[in-house]
C-alpha cells in the first residue's frame, strides 16, 4: 500500500512547552473538543479576515490518559497545574508533543497570513510554517498504529530543503 498524495495546506506549528500551555489556556481557554487519543482542538475566527482556524494540541504516540482524570480534565488539570506550579497530572512530555493551527474548513490561505494571524491570537510565534500534506501523516500514523510523532512528520514537512 503506497501512501496517497493529499493536498497542501498552510499550517503552523509550536512544540509544547509550559509555557505553551499556560498561553493556551491564558488566550483560549478549554478546548472545544478533547479526544481519547489526546488530542485537544480549539475552532476559532484567528485567521486572516476573520478565516475560522483549527488548532489542535498533539498528543506524543501512544498516548495514555493520566489516571484520575476525566479525557475533558486533562488540558484544564494540566495547565492549571503549569501555571500555578503545582504537580500536573503526568507530565507535559507524556502528554502532548505540540500545536499545529491550519484553515478549519479547507479554506485557501497562504502559509505567512495563517503564521501571522495565529501569532497575533496565541501571542507566541510559531516554531515553523509553511506547506503540509495532511493526508500523507495521517497515512503513516495510521500504518504505525499511531506509534509516531505527527509533530516530528509536520517538522520534517515544513524543514527548508538543504
Amino acid at each position: 500500500m503506497t501512501a496517497r498524495a493529499g493536498r497542501l495546506v498552510a499550517a503552523a506549528v509550536w512544540r509544547a512547552s509550559p509555557e505553551l500551555i499556560v498561553q493556551l489556556d491564558g488566550r483560549f481557554g478549554e478546548p472545544l473538543d478533547a479526544y481519547v487519543n489526546g488530542s485537544q482542538v480549539w475552532l476559532r475566527d484567528d485567521g486572516p479576515g476573520g478565516m475560522p482556524l483549527e488548532w489542535r494540541l498533539h498528543p506524543v504516540p501512544d498516548y495514555k490518559r493520566p489516571a484520575g482524570v476525566d479525557t475533558y480534565e486533562v488540558f484544564s488539570a494540566t495547565a492549571l497545574a503549569l501555571a500555578t506550579g503545582a504537580r500536573p497530572p503526568a507530565p507535559l512530555e507524556e502528554l502532548w508533543e505540540g500545536l499545529e493551527v491550519f484553515a478549519a474548513y479547507g479554506d485557501d490561505v497562504e502559509p505567512q497570513p495563517l503564521a501571522q494571524a495565529a501569532s497575533a491570537a496565541l501571542g507566541m510565534e510559531p516554531d515553523a510554517s509553511g506547506l503540509v500534506d495532511h493526508d500523507t501523516i495521517a497515512d503513516r500514523w495510521e500504518r504505525s498504529e499511531r506509534q509516531i510523532s505527527i509533530i516530528d512528520e509536520l517538522f520534517r514537512q515544513l524543514a527548508p530543503e538543504s
